[in-house]
């Protein structure tokens, strides 16, 4: 992102900091030379972590009298926030941030949002209260008047993604897993340095009214055929059984225990898995230059700064044996 003339003195206000994609934009907003403002819970934790130029305020993305605190002499917001880890309603309180912050930024004069939601067609009757909800809080932003510029992705991989770091763990522990068939669902993975590439690129848009951008890599596959592949580049012997049924609410129970992601967590990302997340609109192709790479290039990325097991120990490898299961909630549950 080049910082034009026009540039100088407007402030970008990065909401979501302290979030994964939020912690990795930050030194690339950096190094482009804005004028960096990041609303934080608690500044202290995040001061260490940004370039002393970088401003950082005390806030709430629920807390109207900070949001327009955070938002005054700003000209573009990056919304990186989710409360699907912190709430069971994340749906009512994505809204309800949505709404505050679309209203603060409206009042304050931005002239640009920034948001990244989820891939998902909305056409269908069942798509996941996960995906649904990112796509409300697009809509929100886009029908306040701001303009805003909406990138839908599917399964971010990167050391540290939630959803990689989640099959990290099942493929790691698990020589066998039973997979139900929405395993099978395609999707479209993005390696996160081509997110971030393109979330420091809509900086630079001109104006021309709210857009919605589906970005994804190369390669259409499937969450099994991610198992496979991350298996392979690590050097393990994994078994994956496909079967009919097993429900995503089964299943969130046992990524709770095998997995370091919450219940919670688990169970929503699961759910989401049953809808096709693959881009239909390649009109990103044409707006932006950055040119996506495919899923072994992104695995060989995120496994490069991800320590893992040694292939060769046994635990590593494991046997075709029956045990830890995929779907299936251990004994006494």
């Amino acid at each position: 992102m080049q910082t034009s003339q026009g540039d100088i003195g407007r402030s970008v206000l990065l909401m979501g900091g302290s979030g994964y994609v939020g912690g990795r934009l930050i030194p690339r907003l950096e190094q482009a030379g804005v004028n960096l403002r990041c609303l934080a819970r608690n500044p202290e934790k995040l001061r260490s972590r940004v370039a002393a130029a970088t401003e950082v305020v005390q806030g709430d993305v629920l807390d109207l009298a900070s949001l327009d605190r955070a938002l005054q002499g700003v000209h573009t917001a990056y919304y990186l926030v989710h409360l699907m880890s912190g709430s069971k309603d994340f749906e009512r309180e994505d809204r309800q941030a949505a709404l505050s912050f679309a209203g603060a930024a409206k009042q304050a004069g931005v002239q640009r949002i920034i948001y990244l939601g989820g891939l998902g067609d909305d056409s269908l009757p069942n798509l996941s209260p996960h995906l649904r909800s990112r796509h409300e809080v697009g809509k929100i932003f886009r029908e306040s008047g701001v303009e805003t510029i909406e990138f839908r992705a599917s399964i971010v991989i990167g050391s540290g993604s939630l959803s990689f770091d989640l099959m990290k763990s099942l493929t790691d522990r698990l020589p066998v897993m039973i997979c139900p068939r929405w395993l099978s669902t395609p999707t479209q993975p993005i390696a996160v340095d081509d997110v971030l590439a393109y979330l420091v690129a809509a900086n630079d848009l001109p104006p021309s009214g709210s857009r919605i951008f589906e970005i994804g890599g190369t390669d259409v596959v499937t969450y099994g055929d991610l198992i496979r592949e991350y298996a392979r580049q690590r050097g393990l012997r994994r078994w994956l059984i496909s079967v009919p049924v097993l429900t995503p609410y089964l299943s969130g129970l046992w990524l709770a225990l095998v997995t370091p992601a919450s219940f919670e967590v688990g169970r929503h990302l699961i759910e989401g898995l049953k809808n096709p997340t693959v881009v239909r609109d390649r009109t990103a192709e044409t707006v932006f230059a950055v040119r996506p790479v495919g899923i072994r290039e992104a695995l060989r990325r995120a496994l490069a700064e991800t320590p893992g097991p040694s292939p060769k120990t046994p635990a590593s490898q494991g046997t075709p044996t029956p045990g830890p299961i995929l779907g299936n909630p251990p004994p006494g549950w």
